[in-house]
């Protein structure tokens, strides 16, 4: 719509309190550019995804755009200077938009307020501001941090996860007895690698799921600790919920969806199915597609600590500064700290800090997160020298230790399994333990 009087400028730029409270999301820019207008290209970002387009178009009455217009509420430049630097800055560029526009579905909110300017330069997404009328369409978490620690009865330490090693080419009897080695050994949830293939013929879903369920039995009867068992689900959006209801006429106690691959929309229509009440696992691959440049996508806090959060992951597997697949910090503590943070009624998301989590790191990420996490470790629990249940062991071990503030260097000499796997990591437990290398 072309400004022609002060009216017109009021109707296209408003103060975010004000959208806010009537009911707009309201969405936060950061723009990478060298234009010598951004409050042109700010409004041409807002109208692109609403009511206007490159052109004025005879259609594009006033009464549309003040009822299905965007606002512009807020343009920042980084630095705020009289004159910037001409060869490019950062923006901060917010924008409301009108709950109405976008439905109830995660497609067509990111349609929305990301779509076609996601191609419009060094535009990324860093967070979204919901209204409460907005997040009540959303169930989030049937579970939640409290929810998962009453089915387990563990409540005074963070959860262990371990994923089944190696990732695929196992038998549901050879997954069995690792599943079972490691539920000795004190493993809270075990998971299905997100590269396994939910009913493929090697590795069947109904197969595997019976034989890990009574691997699971047995191995309750034997530590009087139960384990979670997080079967990967993910398949065509036609089959996912089919693959949801088998597993569960098997015995299955929880579900793992590849949430970015699967799409949201489906990962959250599980989570908020009548029919299935247990726990989803929300796996993070793919998400570095979305979060990793630093002038595209959306931002790591936004996409897996709220969105995700809002679409009923129960625990999400998250990286770590000290991984295999390093985070920053900043990113670290943002994302972790949004699974969390009150969300009126949305439940907190347990977070699963994986990607090469070893009991050398154990002690740094509780210092930095606290008990309510999830330590998730595949190598570290399979790859003990002495097996899936000495390296469980060696976990739990690491854990009671941190729980307790006793130093690594001192735990070792009282846990056997502790001390060998520290060894096989390549630290003489005698002598040189700088573990926070």
């Amino acid at each position: 719509m072309a400004i022609k009087n002060l009216e017109d400028f009021n109707l296209l730029h408003s103060y975010p309190e004000v959208v806010f409270n009537n009911d707009y999301i309201i969405a936060t820019f950061q723009v990478f550019t060298a234009t010598k207008d951004i409050m042109l290209f700010a409004k041409a970002l807002a109208d692109e995804q609403s009511t206007g387009t490159w052109i004025a178009t005879v259609g594009e009455t006033r009464e549309i755009t003040e009822n299905f217009g965007a606002h512009l509420v807020g343009v920042y430049e980084i630095p705020d200077a009289n004159f910037p630097d001409p060869g490019g800055r950062y923006v901060i560029v917010q924008v409301a938009f009108p709950m109405k526009n976008v439905g109830e579905s995660y497609a067509m909110l990111m349609s929305t307020v990301l779509g076609n300017v996601a191609s419009a330069g060094k535009v990324k997404l860093i967070d979204l501001m919901f209204p409460k009328a907005y997040l009540e369409k959303y169930q989030g978490p049937k579970f939640g941090i409290q929810g998962l620690r009453d089915l387990l009865g563990v409540y005074d330490r963070p959860l262990l996860n371990a994923m089944i090693k190696p990732n695929v080419g196992w038998t549901p009897e050879e997954g069995a007895k690792l599943f079972y080695e490691a539920a000795c050994g004190g493993c809270d949830v075990i998971k299905d690698d997100e590269l396994l293939i939910a009913d493929g013929d090697h590795c069947p879903l109904e197969k595997r799921v019976k034989l890990f369920m009574e691997a699971e039995k047995k191995a309750y009867e034997e530590t009087g600790e139960h384990t979670l068992y997080t079967v990967n689900i993910t398949d065509r959006p036609d089959k996912i919920r089919d693959n949801a209801m088998r597993a569960l006429d098997c015995g299955a106690n929880a579900l793992m969806i590849n949430y970015y691959t699967a799409g949201l929309d489906v990962a959250r229509s599980i989570a908020e199915d009548p029919e299935i009440n247990v726990p989803i696992l929300a796996h993070i691959d793919f998400f570095g597609a979305f979060v990793s440049s630093e002038y595209h996508g959306l931002s790591a806090a936004l996409l897996a600590g709220k969105l995700s959060r809002m679409c009923g992951a129960d625990l999400e597997i998250f990286g770590t500064p000290y991984g295999k697949f390093p985070v920053g910090r900043g990113v670290y503590l943002r994302t972790t700290h949004y699974f969390t943070q009150p969300l009126y009624h949305i439940k907190p998301t347990m977070v699963a800090m994986s990607g090469g989590t070893t009991q050398l790191v154990v002690e740094k990420i509780m210092k930095d997160l606290g008990k309510d996490i999830i330590l998730a470790a595949g190598g570290a629990v399979h790859g003990h020298p002495q097996g899936s249940r000495a390296g469980a062991k060696s976990m739990r071990d690491a854990i009671d230790a941190a729980m307790k503030g006793i130093p690594l260097m001192e735990a070792v000499k009282t846990s056997p399994e502790l001390r060998a796997m520290a060894e096989h990591l390549g630290y003489d437990a005698a002598s040189n333990f700088d573990l926070m290398k």
